[in-house]
């Protein structure tokens, strides 16, 4: 799997969320819950995941291409409720 991403968006990601998208990468190794975002029509098929980023859960907003590749559009840290929620799906997944 390859990922990519814009570097000014990258760069605002780091500045408003403190979350660079080198580092996201590592998500996608552990457990995650990847929904379809359809709220809006973006011309694409943007999904959001949640998984593990170092000590807490990031929510990651990207697109699957067809070769293989991952473009990360944005990541933050979850909030309480999406945490709770990860945590709880989780759990269930693997009980």
């Amino acid at each position: 799997m390859k990922f990519e991403w814009d570097e000014k968006k990258n760069e605002l990601n780091i500045r408003k969320h403190k979350i660079d998208f080198r580092d996201v990468q590592q998500v996608f190794d552990g457990p995650m819950i990847v929904n379809i975002d359809d709220r809006m029509d973006y011309g694409e098929i943007r999904c959001v995941g949640m998984g593990f980023l170092r000590n807490f859960i990031a929510v990651v907003v990207f697109i699957e291409k067809d070769d293989n590749t991952i473009h990360i559009i944005s990541a933050r840290k979850a909030n309480k409720h999406e945490s709770k929620n990860f945590t709880k799906e989780i759990k269930d997944g693997l009980g």
